[in-house]
């Protein structure tokens, strides 16, 4: 079940001049920056409240983010809804039509395992499935 968003995520060009403009904009400073190497990006998180958002740049010129800002410039990405059960929730939306990016969770920013829905079946936006890594 999808509990919360846990964050959105935007495009940036340049992460160290957007950590500056969302720094001045949210008057926090991000909390967290990570190199996600499988993605090809360097991501920095800020929090206000209850709500976070991801900055994403690409650190290559075939990574996800690096084709959707020569297509899209810089913007909204992507929404994340937290989930309990990655897997489990991965069959139940693809059972009930949606097309998943990757068939098995991958782990991504924040000490996330993460699956993507395709935005052609959720109206444009790019979904994201984040569950928490428990370290055992």
């Amino acid at each position: 079940m999808l509990t919360n968003v846990e964050h959105i995520g935007i495009a940036v060009r340049d992460i160290a001049t957007s950590n500056e403009l969302f720094t001045k904009l949210l008057n926090v400073a991000p909390y967290k920056s990570e190199a996600v190497i499988s993605e090809g990006v360097t991501t920095s998180f800020f929090r206000v409240n209850e709500t976070k958002i991801e900055l994403l740049e690409a650190t290559n010129p075939d990574s996800p983010i690096a084709r959707f800002l020569e297509k899209k410039g810089e913007g909204i990405h992507h929404i994340a809804f937290e989930v309990d059960d990655i897997l489990s929730e991965m069959e139940r939306l693809k059972a009930d039509g949606f097309t998943l990016l990757n068939e098995v969770p991958k782990r991504g920013a924040d000490n996330k395992l993460v699956c993507f829905l395709h935005p052609k079946g959720t109206n444009g936006v790019l979904i994201e499935l984040c569950q928490e890594i428990k370290e055992s």
